[in-house]
C-alpha cells in the first residue's frame, strides 16, 4: 500500500472547490489510479471508435485492455444497451404504458436471450396489453427446467418478495403491481432523473443502484427527455473504484465526485495531453462516469495491484474475445447522434467537439 507522501494531490479546475452556493468545500486528494482513469476512458474509447470504424484486431497497444473484458466507456454504446434501444425501447408500439412496460421486463432479466425467448414463445413482442403472469412464469419455468439462465451476471437481481420458489415469478408479479399502480405514467410525468429514481425506488426489490440503472433506461427512451446531468447514484463497483482513485475525498461524497469528474473532464484530459475521441460530440455523461469508476476498479487490479478497493478482489475475472460481427450503433434519436455515424469505415473517428482546440491532437496509427 503506497504511502500518504507518495500519493499524488492533482487539482481540479479552478471552479471545483466550490459547490454551487460559492462555498469553499476541501478538495479531494487523488491517487495514481485517478491517473488512469482517464487513460482508461480514453483507451477504451479509441478501441470503441476503430471497431465501430471496422478496423482489424488489434485495436490497442494496452494488454490489460487488450486480454480482458471491459464495458465502453459510454453506456448506451454497451451491446446490452444497444439491444434495448434498438429492438426493445423503439421497436414497437410507442404508447407510454407499452414502452415502459418492455423495458423494464427486459430490465428485469437484463439478458437479450430472455426476451428473445418469451418474443418467440408467444409469436410477438412482450406486450402489457397481453401481459400474463401465469404464461410467462410458465416459459421461464421451462426455460430454468433445462438449464437455461434467464438472468444476466451483470448485477445481482434480489427477489421482490421471499418465500416464491422461483425468483423471476417475483419479477413477474411486481411487474403486474407496477402496472396496476400507474407507473408507466408516473413515470411519463416526471421532470426529473431524481424523481424517476424516486418512484421506482418504492418498490420492494427495487434498490437504489438498480432504480438508478432502470430510470436511465426509461431515459432513453421516447417517454422521457431528461438531463443525465442532473443525478447519479454509485453502485457498488463504482465506490470501490472511488475509493483507489482517492486517498481522500475532501468534502465530497461519492455522488459528489463523480459529478466533480464530469464536470472537470475536460480539464482532466487536457492537463494530461490525452485526446478524447468522445461519442460523436456527446460528452462522457455521469451515468458514464459512474460506469467508469466501475471498470477502473477492475483495471487497477492488474495496473495498480496495491490500490485498495472495497471488495477485496485481485483479478480480472473475464477474458476478451472478440466478435466476428460488425459493431453497429444506433442511439435514441432526441441526441442527434444517428445522422454523425459512419455509414463506412473512416479512416479517422470524429474529434471532440466539446474539447476542440485545447489539446494536443495525436495522431491514431492507421493498419
Amino acid at each position: 500500500m503506497q504511502d500518504r507522501a507518495e500519493m499524488a494531490a492533482l487539482e481540479f479546475a479552478p471552479t471545483a472547490g466550490r459547490d454551487p452556493h460559492g462555498v469553499t468545500r476541501r478538495r479531494p486528494i487523488t491517487t495514481p489510479v485517478f491517473d488512469a482513469y482517464w487513460h482508461f476512458a480514453a483507451e477504451r474509447q479509441r478501441i470503441f471508435h476503430r471497431r465501430v470504424r471496422g478496423e482489424p484486431a488489434p485495436w490497442t497497444n494496452d494488454p490489460v485492455l487488450a486480454a480482458h473484458r471491459f464495458t465502453n466507456a459510454y453506456r448506451a454504446a454497451d451491446r446490452v444497451s444497444q439491444y434495448l434501444i434498438r429492438h426493445v425501447a423503439y421497436d414497437g408500439d410507442q404508447a407510454v404504458d407499452e414502452v415502459v412496460f418492455r423495458v423494464l421486463l427486459f430490465k428485469l432479466f437484463n439478458k437479450v436471450s430472455t426476451w428473445e425467448l418469451l418474443t418467440e414463445a408467444f409469436g410477438t413482442r412482450p406486450s402489457a396489453r397481453d401481459f400474463s403472469v401465469d404464461e410467462y412464469d410458465a416459459v421461464l419455468t421451462r426455460a430454468f427446467s433445462r438449464g437455461e439462465r434467464i438472468y444476466s451476471a451483470a448485477y445481482i437481481m434480489p427477489a421482490a418478495s421471499p418465500g416464491v420458489p422461483r425468483k423471476h415469478l417475483t419479477h413477474l408479479r411486481l411487474l403486474r403491481t407496477m402496472l396496476g399502480e400507474g407507473l408507466p405514467e408516473r413515470i411519463a410525468a416526471c421532470t426529473s432523473m431524481r424523481a424517476g429514481y424516486e418512484a421506482l425506488l418504492g418498490y420492494r426489490g427495487i434498490g437504489p443502484f438498480l432504480a438508478y440503472q432502470l430510470i436511465t433506461d426509461l431515459n432513453y427512451t421516447t417517454v422521457l427527455d431528461l438531463s443525465e446531468m442532473e443525478f447519479v447514484m454509485p453502485g457498488p463497483g463504482a465506490r470501490s473504484g472511488i475509493r483507489k482513485c482517492f486517498a481522500n475525498p475532501g468534502d465530497y461524497d461519492e455522488a459528489g465526485l463523480i459529478q466533480l469528474v464530469a464536470d472537470c473532464q475536460e480539464q482532466e484530459f487536457a492537463k494530461r495531453g490525452i485526446v478524447f475521441w468522445d461519442l460523436w460530440g456527446r460528452a462522457l455523461q455521469l451515468i458514464d462516469c459512474q460506469n467508469l469508476f466501475c471498470e477502473v476498479d477492475k483495471y487497477a487490479r492488474v495496473v495498480h495491484p496495491d490500490a485498495q478497493g472495497t471488495g477485496g478482489r485481485s483479478r480480472i475475472k473475464q477474458r476478451f474475445e472478440a466478435s466476428p460481427d460488425p459493431v453497429e450503433m444506433w442511439f435514441p434519436p432526441k441526441w442527434g447522434l444517428n445522422e454523425r455515424l459512419p455509414a463506412k469505415p473512416v479512416r479517422q473517428p470524429h474529434r471532440s467537439t466539446a474539447f476542440a482546440g485545447r489539446q494536443r491532437v495525436l495522431p491514431l496509427p492507421v493498419p
